[in-house]
């Protein structure tokens, strides 16, 4: 059982390990058909050589996040967009490759956001009017958006509460995401074009002060 356990913690499970070993455990106990001895022998060297070639493919990942993560800690930009709550510098480098490191690419934040895909597109003809989000984006950036906007949720107090006034005006778990998502962008490019660091304050100001 201990090694069962450590086996699933090296893996990086961090809940219900010790339910997971059993279960495992059980299974390994339990009757299971039977092949020809030659065959047996011939699937597990069929199964040692498929490890090897994920071994090799994890250690690949591996080697690529860190030299993803020395790369984008030595660019100029990396200190600005580390200081915001939920990107790392996996997430971070992701982000910088979708926009670019030249500035005068988006003029204006709303321009970041429409490539983003973050900003929703109004539709109007004659009475009617349909606000709804758009379909032509930059897939990548928008999924990463995705993922900073949610991990931003435990890192900033202003961006959980911001969700949180979402949800409880009707949007969806994702609507409400990507709504903080286009909040976040547009604090992003104020502070690339300026040159400062993200300020709590600033990006969600107190209400008496939100008017």
């Amino acid at each position: 059982m201990r090694k069962l356990t450590a086996m699933l913690r090296r893996a990086g499970r961090r809940r219900g390990i010790e339910t997971d070993a059993e279960r495992i455990q059980q299974l390994f106990r339990e009757e299971a058909p039977r092949q020809l001895p030659l065959v047996e022998d011939a699937m597990g060297k069929q199964a040692r050589a498929l490890l090897l070639q994920l071994d090799a493919a994890c250690e690949a990942v591996d080697g690529l996040a860190r030299a993803t993560e020395e790369a984008f800690r030595s660019h100029p930009d990396a200190a600005i967009m580390l200081s915001f709550p939920g990107i790392g510098p996996q997430v971070g480098a992701r982000i910088l490759g979708e926009i670019g490191d030249d500035r005068s690419r988006f003029a204006t934040a709303g321009g970041l956001k429409a490539y983003a895909g973050s900003a929703p597109i109004t539709r109007a003809s004659g009475k009617r009017r349909y606000v709804g989000r758009r379909f032509v984006k930059n897939n990548r950036l928008n999924h990463v958006g995705h993922l900073w906007a949610f991990a931003s949720l435990s890192g900033s107090t202003g961006a959980d509460a911001h969700y949180r006034r979402r949800r409880a005006g009707g949007d969806w778990h994702m609507q409400a995401l990507r709504h903080l998502f286009n909040r976040m962008l547009g604090q992003l490019h104020h502070c690339l074009l300026a040159r400062v660091p993200f300020d709590e304050v600033v990006a969600f100001p107190p209400p008496a002060q939100a008017g």
